[in-house]
């Protein structure tokens, strides 16, 4: 059941049993609906029109109301400002002698009304009390702790803490930022996280963070120092000077259940020689606000780590910040961002990544740019999610097993009828072990996702993803030692190496530089923890870069077989030079076309496309074309290297005749 509709159900229970609503709801849409169809709004009976409204009004304890919207025939609930607080009262009661005209009534911004609180209830907390509760703000504390956090007095209280921290931030003593500190915890509660989504105003996250920032940046520090902590937030304040070797700040908070998450602030040495005179410096860590911000943006990302503000002195510029995920499973790659004030989004110009491994990624944010106020790490999938590409890949894969298996097969039958002469056992062998590479290698990418979405574990998924590098690598160098024997069939004519020569150096090539790279790269980079990509069984890339050993070797080989087609059609083009007639120009042509549609698949050159992902990740169009390219090589491998092959057809069909011939025989 979707999650709205429960939420409504709950609600209006909630509402029913405290009393019965007294005015009936009004429905706004493309035509009027009166009688039954009001009251679908609570009963939540099929609606009719989609895009319609329902303002369902709170009952007799609420103050608000409660907005509907249909959608596929049903009432889903778009907003809820019923809120129980009277947030005028409370903020009178904390600002009667610090505020001008303090008997007259202030206006307030957000949901709370006058009116709504008993009479006599701001008064009554008035008098000799008053003075310690504006010292701390400790008297309204209990009000609002005891209240619940729906969404109506959700925004409220953000609205609360925005007045306090425009008209009474001056002088925040340690006191009043742990009642501050309380009062944003009780609506940062991660079993409540769920109900921003229903907060009329969606700018919400975006006004609490801003106002938290506002009033900690005044924080008063104690003997150089002063820290604050609550579940879901934490305030941390440190004196520094331009003699200090380093300062951090370190937070290991709650998060739900399942334990605690960590996030750093470093202030790097250098940076902190940048001060002319001795300055304070702030942080504030929300394990679960991240959640309540991202759901204003339209990307599919999602924040995987606390979000860290920071206020520091304008002379410095860059700081370091380590985040440790929230989610350590997921396939995604990182992105270190910057939460954009004035735009209200996650900006990632803000920063760049440092570091990153499985559990943690460090960033490197510029805070002289002074739009930011807080900084985080947003996850999202490496390749864009399409059902399209989901089901490329899968035909793809299962037709290139296919593919290649057959090829195998059919190389068996005939070997001994293409194989008589010395270039056509070489080309032969080249394309078996091109073949049989890549169906391994095809086979170990299905086993890398069923390792990965298992969650096996870590040794074996170093163990597959050194197996893939390794059978990816021959591939491609089995494709490079085709080419150096295309270029010595055409080259050197008058050079003859022997059977034995060619193996011996065929597998040095093909299996034996693969080899070497494959373990250098686990070497160099296990020891550190960077030889894994997060989340995946493939090679790491933003913390040690080990993708590099299969990228490089790849466009290497790329490049010098795009040399070889080109040689490969002006050898095949001087050849029909000369004879001058239309049909052996047409001939050449054809032969050259032929030469290519071979080379292309064979020598990787759709693998070039892969290029292209690298360079513009976000783009569905080349993830797309390259995963056709790449999945269907191995039919390509079968139609261009075998099927497509007159040598290999004639086997294949004298083969079949023989075999005729003998089933005839043992018949009669």
């Amino acid at each position: 059941m979707d999650v709205r509709v429960v939420y409504c159900l709950f609600l209006w229970a909630a509402h029913f049993f405290l009393a019965m609503p007294h005015t009936t709801p009004r429905v706004l849409g493309n035509k009027s609906e009166t009688g039954d169809e009001q009251d679908a709004c609570i009963n939540l009976i099929p609606c009719q029109d989609n895009g319609a409204i329902c303002i369902q009004p709170c009952s007799p304890s609420f103050h608000g109301e409660t907005r509907f919207v249909c959608e596929d025939r049903k009432w889903q609930m778009l907003s809820d400002a019923c809120a129980s607080l009277d947030v005028q009262s409370l903020f009178q009661r904390i600002s009667q002698s610090e505020l001008p005209c303090s008997g007259e009534h202030l206006p307030f911004v957000g949901g709370g009304k006058l009116g709504h609180g008993k009479p006599g209830d701001g008064a009554k907390h008035f008098g000799a009390g008053n003075h310690s509760c504006q010292a701390d703000f400790s008297c309204i504390i209990p009000d609002i702790l005891s209240s619940p956090a729906i969404p109506g007095n959700i925004a409220d209280i953000v609205e609360l803490l925005k007045k306090i921290s425009l008209l009474l931030s001056e002088n925040v003593t340690r006191g009043k930022m742990q009642s501050y500190s309380r009062i944003a915890n009780h609506i940062l509660n991660s079993s409540i996280i769920s109900n921003w989504a229903f907060v009329k105003n969606k700018n919400a996250g975006s006004i609490l963070l801003d106002s938290v920032n506002l009033f900690a940046g005044k924080l008063l520090l104690r003997n150089g120092s002063e820290s604050i902590q609550e579940p879901f937030i934490a305030t941390k304040g440190y004196s520094i000077h331009r003699n200090t070797s380093r300062k951090s700040f370190d937070f290991s908070m709650e998060f739900n259940s399942t334990g605690n998450i960590t996030g750093q602030v470093v202030i790097p040495e250098e940076e902190l020689l940048r001060l002319p005179r001795a300055s304070k410096a702030i942080s504030v860590a929300f394990p679960t606000l991240g959640a309540v911000l991202e759901t204003t943006q339209p990307d599919p990302a999602f924040v995987n780590g606390m979000v860290l503000s920071v206020s520091l002195p304008e002379e410095l510029q860059n700081i370091l910040l380590t985040f440790e995920k929230l989610n350590k499973l997921e396939q995604v790659g990182a992105q270190c961002v910057g939460w954009h004030s004035a735009e209200r989004r996650w900006d990632p110009r803000a920063c760049e990544v440092r570091a990153h491994n499985v559990t943690a990624v460090v960033c490197v944010c510029a805070h002289r740019r002074r739009a930011y106020s807080a900084f985080s790490i947003l996850m999202a999938p490496a390749a864009p999610r399409s059902s399209l590409l989901d089901a490329i890949t899968r035909v793809g894969l299962g037709l290139s097993i296919l593919s290649l298996v057959l090829c195998l097969l059919i190389e068996a039958v005939v070997w001994h009828h293409v194989t008589k002469t010395e270039i056509t056992y070489m080309r032969h062998f080249c394309l078996v072990n091109i073949a049989a590479s890549l169906l391994v290698a095809d086979i170990l990418f299905i086993l890398a996702a069923i390792v990965h979405n298992a969650a096996l574990n870590y040794q074996l998924c170093v163990a597959v993803t050194f197996f893939l590098h390794f059978f990816y690598l021959a591939l491609f160098f089995w494709m490079f030692t085709l080419g150096l024997l295309i270029l010595y069939g055409l080259l050197l004519i008058f050079f003859k190496i022997t059977r034995s020569v060619f193996l011996a150096a065929a597998f040095s090539i093909g299996y034996g530089c693969p080899l070497v790279i494959s373990i250098l790269t686990v070497a160099i980079t296990e020891p550190k923890n960077g030889y894994l990509r997060s989340g995946a069984c493939w090679l790491n890339w933003y913390e040690t870069k080990a993708l590099l050993a299969f990228v490089i070797p790849a466009l290497s080989i790329i490049v010098v077989n795009l040399i070889v087609v080109v040689v490969v059609m002006v050898k095949t083009g001087r050849s029909s030079i000369g004879e001058g007639c239309k049909s052996q120009d047409l001939s050449s042509v054809i032969r050259i076309s032929k030469n290519v549609a071979l080379l292309t698949p064979l020598l990787g050159l759709t693998w070039g496309f892969g290029l292209a992902t690298i360079i513009d990740s976000r783009s569905l169009a080349f993830h797309i074309v390259f995963a056709l390219l790449n999945a269907f090589q191995g039919f390509f491998i079968l139609l261009f290297g075998t099927l497509l092959d007159r040598k290999t057809r004639e086997a294949l069909r004298m083969n079949c005749l023989s075999s005729r011939r003998k089933w005839g025989l043992e018949k009669s």
